[in-house]
């Protein structure tokens, strides 16, 4: 397979992976009237982790010691992150807490740029402020600085330094292992979130139904083909691919949810979208383009 079918390949697979994120907002959004959010995660990732392992142990049992041990962090990291934006949630709206979780595309270029020296052209620097911008036309009806947006700050920082370490350390060969891996550490750590005040479960059909869905489809399969398409794209490229998830949520949202489309959600949509394109078609310097390993 030729790296450029690869990196088309890994793009068409980070779209599918924020149409899947971007299906579940109406659906949480109805499904945490009735469990706590704390709690819906640690369900969700405790399934999503426990089928993962039952379905592909052998992957994880075959991993390499040092391929283990940057998965638990990986891990580990987006489970913080995970807690940190929820935390966040509760102190600030959530079209604010959207923006500026969306700041990981802002985040990501610079983090690496310091972490794996990669240098990053005018042309994507344009497409991460247009992005960005798009992100605020689409989500934002005004902000304030407090100790929610703090928190909702920290967690965007972390989910760029996920989808940096990710790239760096993830390979085609380990992604499934590694997917896994990830999957149960984000587990752990919302358990450990919620243990003092133990787990509610949902007691209805239709939330155990949501919550299935959104641990094995947007939950696993898609962390699965993040990891594998961040081992062919750089991390710079992947996060403006994957600001395209509050326009596919405001697209379920019309679609299935009963929102009504407004002209800010198609001007915001088609900046982001716009911002994509301009990362996918326009020309890219060799290192730009490379995706850089770390092997220590």
């Amino acid at each position: 397979m030729t790296a450029r079918r690869s990196a088309l390949l890994a793009t068409g697979a980070l779209l599918l992976v924020t149409a899947s994120w971007g299906s579940t907002f109406f659906m949480i959004k109805d499904l945490l009237d009735r469990m706590p959010v704390l709690d819906f995660l640690a369900v969700r990732f405790t399934i999503a982790g426990l089928v993962m392992f039952a379905v592909a142990h052998r992957a994880v049992l075959a991993l390499p010691r040092e391929v283990l041990r940057r998965a638990i962090v990986v891990g580990g990291i987006y489970g913080i992150a995970q807690i940190l934006q929820t935390a966040g949630l509760a102190h600030t709206p959530a079209s604010v807490s959207g923006f500026i979780t969306g700041m990981y595309v802002v985040c990501t270029p610079l983090l690496a740029a310091l972490l794996l020296k990669t240098r990053i052209t005018a042309m994507t620097w344009g497409a991460v402020v247009l992005a960005t911008a798009g992100l605020g036309v689409l989500t934002l009806n005004g902000i304030s600085v407090g100790y929610g947006e703090a928190l909702t700050l920290i967690a965007a920082v972390l989910y760029a330094l996920h989808i940096v370490t990710l790239g760096a350390w993830s390979t085609a060969r380990d992604a499934l292992g590694m997917s896994v891996v990830q999957l149960i550490v984000i587990a752990l750590v919302c358990l450990i979130a919620t243990a003092p005040n133990g787990v509610v479960l949902p007691d209805q059909g239709r939330d155990w139904a949501a919550i299935i869905y959104m641990a094995l489809v947007a939950g696993a399969l898609a962390l699965l083909a993040q990891t594998w398409a961040q081992s062919q794209l750089s991390p710079t490229r992947t996060a403006i691919i994957m600001s395209m998830e509050p326009v596919f949520a405001a697209f379920f949202a019309v679609l299935l949810g009963g929102e009504v489309l407004t002209g800010r959600m198609f001007v915001g949509g088609a900046m982001v979208l716009a911002a994509m394109l301009l990362v996918e078609l326009g020309p890219r310097r060799p290192l730009e383009g490379e995706v850089q390993h770390l092997t220590v």
